[in-house]
């Protein structure tokens, strides 16, 4: 069993009804968005968390914020510190009010961000042993050096991003020193900087589909895409020797949401 990644808590947001029509997106061709499928997914989304012994925190979905369920991006929490990001797209800003109270009251030690910085939590890759943090249209020089600030005790490395919106759109730890990198070149490309930089040595699963390489790790077990979703990676996922759950996440997907946009993680 993994002897990282073990949490006791988690907070999500809801999904609001101004999403399908108005949350940030890459790529504007694209098929509609059925709220009623996003709010089920999100829904199996969260009991999963349950299931995996998660006391899950549910914030209120916040309509004048269509990018509220990305709570990822609005924080990043290690052990009993929370760093409240200035996200990256103005529209975005105010999101973080909520996740603030929340933490608070979670007896986390809040830090804030201001500007010139900015940072979304996406871009956040924490292996338990140090931090990758890509630098994106979201994420800034400052941003990055505020988190090293909070989180001194850990190396902070910033990772170029390219195409991608997030470093973590196409790479997260699918293990304790394990990383799965999705195979395109912008992928391959930051994980070669990763492995030069690295303070510590990691192992690589690399997947055809870069969307499949964001996944969880939630107290022991692997938390990844449907087959359906990924169907030229999910053998990668199979020939792993864990607990693995499938969840379908194809709603957000169509609007830049990946599973760990979902969730902010407690110890």
């Amino acid at each position: 069993m993994s002897s990282l990644f073990r949490y006791t808590r988690a907070v999500v947001c809801g999904v609001p009804s101004s999403l399908p029509a108005n949350a940030l997106r890459q790529n504007s061709d694209i098929d509609n968005i059925s709220l009623e499928k996003a709010r089920l997914q999100h829904k199996k989304y969260v009991d999963t968390l349950k299931s995996l012994g998660l006391q899950v925190t549910a914030l209120e979905a916040n309509e004048e914020h269509p990018d509220c369920v990305f709570v990822e991006d609005v924080a990043v929490v290690c052990e009993n510190e929370a760093l409240i990001t200035r996200l990256g797209h103005s529209s975005r800003r105010g999101e973080e009010k909520a996740m603030k109270n929340a933490l608070e009251k979670l007896g986390l030690r809040i830090h804030e961000m201001s500007a010139p910085a900015s940072l979304d939590g996406g871009d956040v890759l924490f292996t338990g042993r140090e931090f990758f943090v890509g630098l994106s249209s979201r994420t800034n020089q400052e941003g990055i050096t505020k988190l090293s600030e909070v989180f001194s005790k850990y190396p902070v490395h910033g990772i170029a991003v390219e195409k991608h919106l997030h470093l973590k759109s196409m790479m997260t730890m699918v293990w304790d020193d394990t990383i799965v990198v999705g195979e395109s070149e912008p992928a391959q490309k930051a994980w070669a900087e990763i492995k030069n930089t690295a303070s510590f040595q990691y192992k690589c699963v690399t997947v055809p589909e870069d969307k499949a390489a964001n996944c969880l790790i939630v107290n022991g077990t692997v938390v990844h895409l449907v087959s359906e979703e990924i169907p030229k990676s999910v053998e990668k996922f199979r020939q792993l020797s864990c607990p693995k759950i499938e969840l379908s996440n194809s709603e957000l997907h169509k609007v830049d949401g990946c599973l760990t946009c979902l969730s902010i993680f407690i110890e």
